[in-house]
Formats: structure tokens, sequence, C-alpha cells
């Protein structure tokens, strides 16, 4: 154990996700060691984020304006919406360069185990969309994993219940050609393009 503002940064570190305690420790000390203004930049980089992005009050992707640059995107197809899990997600999908539509981002997860819940996410402001916006086709690109398929799953049931002859609602799923149990945050642009090319009705 250290003493004062050195243990403080440790165990502030240590919260962040991803980051052990060895971890904490090594940043730390990089941290005393860097330069004044290096260390002044990294803490005026993190004021800034919780000043100034905020979620985009259409697709709740991060933001520093009131909706973000793809939702304000003329050239975008606003009838297609991708449903992910998280903002990091739609940049995953981006450098595929293979969609064209707008996204939603759901903020995680169906997972009984973490105590979250088809409540905890944004699914009813996702079918508030659907009329509000036209909206023609979903692409359920949740995460290859356990969370991300029960997640799916119960969104398509969900869509396919306000899907009508009258309004007809195409709804598909990134097809496979990503690992199971892996992130979209960590797939390659061919492996994630291949997937979006070849998605599958639900």
């Amino acid at each position: 154990m250290y003493e004062g503002p050195i243990q403080d940064l440790i165990e502030e570190l240590g919260r962040l996700p991803g980051v052990g305690p060895k971890s904490a420790q090594r940043i730390a000390f990089h941290l005393l060691t860097v330069e004044r203004a290096d260390a002044e930049r990294l803490s005026g980089a993190i004021t800034a984020v919780k000043e100034r992005v905020r979620f985009c009050v259409r697709c709740y992707n991060v933001s520093e304006h009131e909706e973000c640059r793809i939702c304000r995107d003329a050239r975008r197809d606003p009838a297609v919406v991708c449903v992910v899990q998280e903002p990091r997600d739609v940049l995953a999908i981006e450098r595929t360069s293979e969609f064209r539509g707008l996204y939603h981002v759901l903020g995680g997860a169906i997972s009984p185990i973490d105590g979250v819940g088809p409540e905890k996410l944004r699914i009813k402001e996702l079918m508030a969309r659907l009329g509000a916006e036209g909206i023609t086709e979903i692409v359920l690109a949740t995460n290859p994993n356990i969370e991300g398929e029960a997640t799916a799953s119960y969104l398509g049931r969900a869509l396919k219940a306000v899907s009508s002859p009258e309004q007809p609602l195409r709804i598909s799923r990134i097809a496979s050609g990503l690992p199971v149990g892996g992130d979209l945050e960590y797939a390659d642009e061919v492996t994630l393009g291949r997937a979006f090319a070849g998605r599958a009705e639900v």
C-alpha cells in the first residue's frame, strides 16, 4: 500500500474496465514520471469528454451535438436501422463501409446473471422510432455470444409482433463469419464486412 495521492490514483485506475491492480500501479507510476504537460493533457481530455460528449437523442451513439454525425448525414438511408449493443460497435461497423443506414444503440445486452433485463435496454426507444421514422428494415448486429444472441432473439420476437401486411418490417441478423463468444469491436474489417453482407432473415 502506498500513501496519499499515489494510492488514490492507483485505486481510481483500478476501477477502470480491464485494469487490474498491477496494471493500475504501472499506469500510476508512468503518470508520475511523465512531463506535467502530458499529465495535464490527459486530465484535460477526460474533463472535456465528461463536459462535452453526450448520447445522440435519436440513436444513442456518442456525440458532441444533439444528434450524432451519422443521424445528421442526409446521405444515409433512414429506413434501415442497425441495432447494436454499444457505441463502439457503431465504429466497428462503419469501418467496413458495408452499411449506409442509421443505428440504434441499446446500451448493453440482456443478461439475467448481471441483472440486465429488456427493460434496462433502449428497446422502448427503438419501438418508438419504427412508426415515427418509417423504418422498413432492422438489422440485428448484437455480439455473437450468449447475451447478444438472447438479445437478438428477444428483439426478433418483439419486432415481428409489430410488423403487419400494411407496414411490413424486414428483420435480419448479421450472418456468421464472426467467432462465437467474440465482440464486434475486436473483429477485423473483412470478417465483419462479410458477416454484414451475408446477413440473414430472422
